[in-house]
């Protein structure tokens, strides 16, 4: 993640008033112009209200978002294509998007990539940043975990219920609850017994019963879903520039879990999961964005601030060739699609390229 201190307010700062922007759109400009404002603010309000939408609902015509776009003087396409053209893009190098508009291939549309279910506005994911990632994780069909202010919340569709995982509003420390014996100091050397306090979350893992909470100031804190309390507590680094930018719960090549944190003091660190301690660490000359690890664990593809990512092995931590994405264009994520053929980052041009290592790429878009 390329920013400092103050970058970081004035990007949120750009995100809080593009916010606004769309309010005003919505609460002003596509009403009729004739009505007269008081009953224009009944039917923001109307328009605004918590609703909830079904497979049923969509089917027959309502909007997914519960949004009556027959009300309004705009369409939903037409609002769309508005705020794709006014939408500001960061992009880390100039022109960069421009270049790429000329040279990627457009996917085709019209195919069923996923067949909607349910949509609730009774659940608010916060996200403070624009470049924050991960913050909503999906562990199965029904469980989403994702951050809310300062907590990270459990929302399950089958019941309908949300409940609370875990505060960092106020202190968390290590320290977990099995079979009424606390085992969470003894277990994890290392840890640290103070914890934290008033922690600000940068990305969030949840996979495989385990919960890796990031911040900005390098914190990692760690949580078994099966057990009561926080299971362990470190900081990764010191460094001015520490923002926790990801986190990547995988398997080794031996079934056990491991994960992977990314940060911007251009470390990446490989912890096991059954003793909390620290495996390995990579280091790049470049802020870490995140990392992928490959289905049997062996290999990983690392991206930052750089417009070459890397070919790492997690065993040793050798290098293998760079991944680089066509127009110099710097990689935000990517995925590696299976064992050792295919790598697809996404670039920051809001396009993507799928790599194999035979050294051919398509880029899409």
């Amino acid at each position: 993640m390329s920013m400092n201190r103050a970058d970081e307010v004035d990007y949120m700062t750009d995100e809080s008033e593009m916010g606004n922007a769309m309010d005003d759109e919505m609460e002003g400009d596509f009403f009729d112009a004739d009505r007269g404002r008081g009953e224009a603010d009944d039917e923001y309000d109307l328009l605004t209200r918590v609703t909830d939408t079904s497979s049923a609902q969509a089917r027959s015509g309502r909007d997914i978002q519960g949004i009556p776009w027959d009300r309004l003087q705009i369409t939903r396409q037409n609002y769309r294509q508005t705020r794709i053209q006014q939408y500001k893009n960061y992009e880390n190098i100039p022109s960069s998007g421009d270049r790429m508009n000329k040279k990627c291939k457009q996917v085709e549309k019209g195919g069923n990539y996923y067949e909607f279910q349910y949509n609730t506005r009774l659940v608010k994911p916060t996200i403070l940043h624009f470049q924050l990632r991960n913050l909503v994780w999906a562990t199965s069909k029904h469980d989403v975990y994702f951050m809310s202010n300062s907590s990270v919340m459990h929302w399950s569709s089958i019941c309908s219920s949300l409940s609370e995982v875990l505060d960092f509003s106020g202190h968390v420390a290590p320290g977990e609850l099995k079979n009424i014996l606390l085992v969470g100091f003894q277990k994890y050397p290392g840890s640290l017994l103070d914890g934290f306090t008033r922690t600000q979350i940068s990305t969030l893992a949840v996979k495989d019963g385990l919960m890796v909470a990031g911040g900005f100031q390098g914190e990692l804190t760690c949580k078994l879903l099966e057990r009561q309390g926080v299971s362990f507590c470190t900081r990764t680094t010191f460094d001015d520039n520490a923002i926790t930018n990801a986190i990547d719960i995988y398997k080794d090549s031996s079934g056990g879990i491991r994960f992977m944190a990314s940060n911007n003091d251009c470390g990446v660190r490989d912890y096991d999961v059954e003793t909390f301690q620290l495996l390995n660490h990579f280091q790049f000359p470049w802020s870490v964005n995140h990392t992928s690890i490959s289905p049997d664990g062996k290999l990983v593809v690392v991206v930052g601030d750089d417009r070459d990512g890397s070919l790492v092995d997690s065993r040793n931590g050798k290098f293998g060739p760079s991944v680089t994405p066509p127009m110099g264009s710097s990689c935000c994520s990517p995925s590696l699609l299976t064992s050792y053929t295919s790598i697809a980052p996404g670039l920051t041009t809001r396009s993507g390229k799928s790599w194999t290592f035979l050294g051919r790429y398509q880029v899409f878009r």
